[in-house]
């Protein structure tokens, strides 16, 4: 076999040389992608029954609570309050078993009410009365002592006083018929929102139809928290734009109401400084459109609540007072009536207001708020 010349050699290494090249570059050429099927042949990622390509799984539905029934919430709420108020009950029992009440004992007996926020007027008329039948009875026995303890207490709380919440309307719960309206007002802080979300609790756990109306658009969290608490038990809730007209909101929420036949709409306002005028004023609005979509003429809305911190104290009281000058206060609710705050304010803030507290609150429960029972009240303060 002929050696190869050079030329020849010269043409081999060329050629190799262009393989190896040609070769390397398709080893870096990138893979065409696989063309995406159509929209058709895709498969349906939706779990849910129903639902087309493309769509959104709906969310979960919020579970619907039952409320505790009113009336058993009573137990465990005399239960709580005996253990945090009954300090006050123990120290006038033991002020009046002493061997000998002279006055300073009857001074002290003043004192400790006083400092319960019981009022100077109050506590007077109850010490007096104290005195009188003591003297007339002429006996210190313990029982005796006890029971008259609890029938002055009880006599200043006033059992006479209507507790009820005042929402029965004529035909309500029929598609035109006007629902019994309740109008929620309070200071900022005071737990408004909240308390209104727990009212309704109490009148569905009832059997009532309730509609709820978020009129406070000035707090952002305040009606997606309304929101909230009507979903808990199926009830909805009317709301507007933030920074919206709140009477808007509260006619809108009467409105649709009396539209769907609904036994009560409860309206949430925002909560607000006493010594603000004008924040006043728009709150005696909110009261009067909140009427108009109903049927009886001047008929004004059936219940305005004004919720207070019993802790307050005294400082409650003046509260009390502007806001029945603004909005004619029906009846009151006191929250966190606990281990912080005094007892005696129940009769202050009656007294103050010529209204009686209709519900009160012990915790910060859902179901922590009940209807208010004058003898139930003083025999928790007086507990053992």
């Amino acid at each position: 076999m002929d050696l190869l010349t050079g030329d020849s050699l010269l043409w081999i290494v060329l050629i190799g040389a262009a393989v190896l090249i040609i070769g390397g570059a398709f080893l870096f050429v990138p893979k065409r992608r696989k063309p995406a099927p159509p929209e058709s042949e895709l498969p349906d990622l939706a779990e849910e029954p129903g639902l087309e390509p493309g769509d959104e799984p709906a969310e979960a539905p919020v579970a619907v609570e039952t409320p505790t029934e009113p009336t058993t919430r009573l137990a465990k709420l005399r239960n709580r309050l005996s253990k945090s108020n009954s300090t006050l009950g123990r120290g006038l029992l033991a002020l009046l078993s002493r061997d000998t009440l002279d006055e300073a004992t009857w001074e002290e007996i003043e004192d400790t009410l006083i400092m319960a926020d019981l009022g100077v007027d109050t506590t007077t008329e109850l010490v007096d009365r104290l005195r009188e039948r003591v003297r007339v009875l002429g006996t210190r026995e313990p029982d005796t002592m006890r029971e008259l303890l609890r029938e002055e207490l009880i006599n200043v709380v006033d059992p006479t006083m209507d507790r009820s919440l005042n929402v029965e309307r004529e035909n309500s719960g029929t598609p035109g018929s006007d629902p019994a309206v309740v109008l929620v007002v309070g200071v900022n802080g005071a737990g408004k929102t909240t308390t209104v979300g727990k009212i309704a609790r109490v009148l569905v756990a009832e059997g009532r139809s309730v509609r709820l109306g978020a009129a406070d658009t000035f707090r952002a969290a305040a009606a997606e928290q309304l929101t909230t608490w009507g979903e808990r038990v199926g009830v909805e809730t009317i709301r507007g734009e933030e920074g919206a007209d709140p009477a808007s909101v509260a006619y809108a929420a009467v409105e649709q109401g009396k539209v769907d036949g609904t036994d009560v709409v409860l309206i949430d306002t925002a909560g607000r400084l006493q010594n603000k005028r004008d924040l006043m004023d728009e709150l005696g609005k909110v009261k009067r459109v909140a009427s108009r979509p109903l049927s009886e003429e001047g008929h004004d809305i059936d219940e305005v609540l004004l919720v207070l911190d019993a802790t307050t104290g005294q400082n409650g009281m003046q509260q009390a007072k502007v806001f029945s000058e603004a909005v004619h206060i029906t009846g009151i609710v006191l929250t966190k009536l606990d281990g912080t705050a005094k007892g005696g304010i129940v009769v202050a803030v009656q007294r103050a207001l010529g209204v009686p507290v209709k519900l009160i609150g012990l915790g910060e429960g859902a179901d922590d708020l009940a209807p208010f029972d004058a003898a139930g009240f003083v025999d928790a303060l007086l507990a053992e």
